[in-house]
């Protein structure tokens, strides 16, 4: 195993504190990116009122381009985020946060557990999420079911995150299909689920 660090695998009930820390981190990227982006989406299971979910908040900054991407990247880097790449997923830049402080917008405050992403405006990835969590907000018994995979799947694996992803990835291209992702879409899904380590 050497020294990477192993994380565990932990899903929580869901909590009103997680809109509630995504809206204070959006008003940080707003005031930093203004004009630079589109929008900005809270995704993941956490945007989903009573899902379960690990309590970690998934951001994705959308763009309209790349034109103004190493930008945002600078900027990004002096709020204490280094750049990841796209990390297998195309029309996905990852970053990860240098510490509690980050994003460092000089408030002092120790910031929730978030997982930031700048995507291209229509890209697979982004349509991915949204539609995923659009899904999820609609259609509460699948909701409640796919919270209690997740439930099943962390105590399962609570020390092998690649497992856990995998667990939930046939769930995932279910729904995505259901909401008109196509085969050839979905075929790429799944192999990035499979590659991607976070």
């Amino acid at each position: 195993m050497g020294n990477k660090k192993v994380k565990k695998v932990v899903v929580v009930p869901y909590t009103v504190d997680w809109v509630t820390e995504f809206e204070k981190l959006k008003s940080v990227f707003q005031d930093y990116l203004k004009t630079l982006i589109c929008n900005i989406e809270h995704v993941g299971s956490t945007a989903v009122p009573g899902l379960s979910a690990k309590p970690i908040i998934d951001i994705d900054i959308i763009i309209s381009n790349k034109e103004k991407f190493d930008e945002i990247k600078s900027t990004l880097k002096k709020l204490g985020y280094t750049y990841c790449g796209e990390m297998g997923i195309p029309g996905r830049e990852a970053f990860k946060r240098d510490d509690q402080l980050t994003p460092m917008d000089g408030s002092g405050y120790l910031w929730y557990e978030h997982h930031l992403y700048v995507c291209v405006e229509n890209s697979e990835s982004l349509k991915n999420h949204l539609l995923l969590r659009d899904y999820l907000r609609a259609n509460l018994n699948e909701a409640q079911d796919y919270g209690r995979l997740k439930t099943e799947l962390a105590a399962k694996y609570p020390d092998d995150i690649d497992h856990y992803v995998e667990g939930k990835t046939v769930f995932i291209l279910q729904i995505l299909k259901k909401s008109g992702f196509d085969q050839e879409v979905l075929s790429q899904i799944e192999l990035q689920n499979k590659a991607m380590k976070l």
